[in-house]
């Protein structure tokens, strides 16, 4: 579980990112070792030829501790355009390779220095550069590689572990910087998110601002900013959630006291008093208002509008439920009821919500039409991809304010005394089915709501969901 979280995958990315560094400094300074050994070997065979020069002659015994002490076999020392052989032994073997120190590229060191590292087999090599302190044009010597390729394998494993001590210091204190400096703000916003979730309306557990990281404190800044306005709309929504009960339970109540008090009024309906007979229809109509208001206000309080019951049905049964109730509301009225639905048309629904949706736009129409004459229809068409059910009326059309505020309850009201909620429900109903309610066209010709639902089961089931 360690190496799965932040720090420890930032541990083990510096380790490995570290290690690479040591690596590619690794390689050159090995081959500067190499160097730097080869021109050791030079320098001491320079010093022996110069033991030579000033006594003009030695004895074996002396050579070959001239040649031991100096790691070569034979060295050659070129002085004043001449080539001489200052020292020399017995080759074990044959020259295999000559290297040239004079002035070497760096490519052609770190081959040559891996070239030796590669060859684990002895062999003899001759090597060539310039005498100290202009001692000469040039030296050459002749040396073995094992003692070269030891000290260069001996460099070698030094650098690694010191490169990995330096590799794990680094990463230790990388892995406590990153800790206290990205880890421990993260997990305190983690921290603060889950105990914020435990009792959002808690305003003390929003979070406050206090990492030293820009990026983190910006983070935490648009957190708290975010929590603020999420307490705050719960608190709203907690207040509309109880507002909502209580006007629910109010108009529950006042529900029943109007239905009595229209009870009452029917009976005065009958009075012989003609003040009295003039005034019942305003007060009938009064108290029908109120019903209407609280069983819509009893409507829309529900938390939620059940998911269709999706059934396919013939949409000219609802249709003419629909018309026929509505006929009988407007007795009285010169109102023409029309319906232009194919007899073989079948629609997949909730034939009760489409019913209270039609209800609602049929209803509506009427009320805008008033006391006049006029005309409404219900058209049903379909496509490959939906159905279409259109309700056209003949009314004045809808006010500027209805227009603004369409399908919002309690402020797109498209009559004086209306309250919006009848188109509100519908196009949430509509919403269920996957589909959408549209107002096409409204003016002083009349009005023409539009009702699309999808055939594509995908897409109902989605909305009903």
């Amino acid at each position: 579980m360690f190496f799965r979280s932040l720090s420890g995958r930032f541990l083990v990315l510096t380790v490995v990112f570290v290690m690479l560094a040591e690596v590619l400094i690794f390689v050159p300074s090995v081959a500067r070792f190499r160097q730097d050994y080869l021109l050791l070997r030079l320098e001491r065979a320079q010093i022996a030829s110069l033991a030579l020069l000033a006594t003009d002659m030695i004895d074996e015994e002396l050579e070959r501790e001239l040649l031991a002490n100096a790691g070569v076999y034979n060295v050659v020392l070129a002085r004043d355009e001449i080539r001489q052989l200052m020292l020399s032994s017995p080759l074990p073997q044959p020259v295999s390779a000559t290297y040239d120190l004079r002035d070497p590229s760096s490519l052609t060191l770190i081959m040559d220095a891996l070239a030796t590292l590669a060859e684990p087999e002895e062999r003899i090599i001759r090597v060539i550069g310039e005498p100290v302190r202009e001692g000469g044009l040039l030296i050459e010597v002749t040396m073995d590689t094992a003692p070269l390729r030891v000290a260069m394998i001996d460099y070698g494993l030094r650098i690694l572990a010191l490169s990995a001590v330096i590799s794990a210091l680094t990463a230790l204190l990388l892995f406590f910087a990153v800790r206290q400096f990205i880890v421990k703000p993260i997990r305190r916003v983690v921290n603060a998110m889950t105990s914020y979730a435990e009792a959002p309306e808690d305003a003390r557990r929003i979070i406050a601002p206090t990492a030293g990281v820009t990026e983190l404190r910006e983070a935490e800044a648009a957190l708290r900013s975010m929590q603020t306005q999420l307490t705050g709309a719960l608190r709203q929504k907690a207040h509309l959630a109880q507002l909502g009960a209580a006007v629910a339970k109010i108009s529950h109540d006042l529900r029943n006291i109007l239905t009595t008090a229209q009870l009452f009024a029917d009976r005065l309906e009958r009075s012989a008093d003609p003040k009295v007979r003039r005034a019942i229809p305003k007060l009938l109509g009064s108290i029908a208002r109120a019903v209407s208001l609280c069983e819509s206000t009893l409507a829309f309080g529900k938390a939620e509008e059940p998911p269709p019951r999706l059934a396919r049905v013939p949409l000219r049964e609802i249709v003419d439920d629909v018309l026929d109730n509505e006929r009988v509301a407007a007795a009285g009225q010169e109102l023409r009821f029309l319906r232009d639905v194919p007899a073989g048309m079948v629609v997949r629904v909730d034939p009760e919500q489409l019913y209270r949706v039609l209800s609602n736009l049929v209803r509506n129409a009427r009320q805008a039409i008033a006391g006049g004459g006029g005309e409404i229809s219900i058209t049903g068409a379909e496509t490959e991809d939906d159905w279409t059910i259109i309700v056209r009326d003949t009314g004045p059309g809808l006010p500027a304010k209805a227009r603004e505020h369409l399908f919002q309850p309690f402020q797109g009201g498209t009559r004086k005394g209306g309250y919006g909620l009848g188109l509100a429900i519908a196009a949430e109903l509509v919403r269920g089915h996957g589909g959408r309610l549209e107002l096409e066209e409204t003016g002083a010709g009349g009005t023409v709501f539009v009702i699309r639902l999808p055939k594509a089961n995908l897409i109902l089931d989605e909305a009903a969901a």
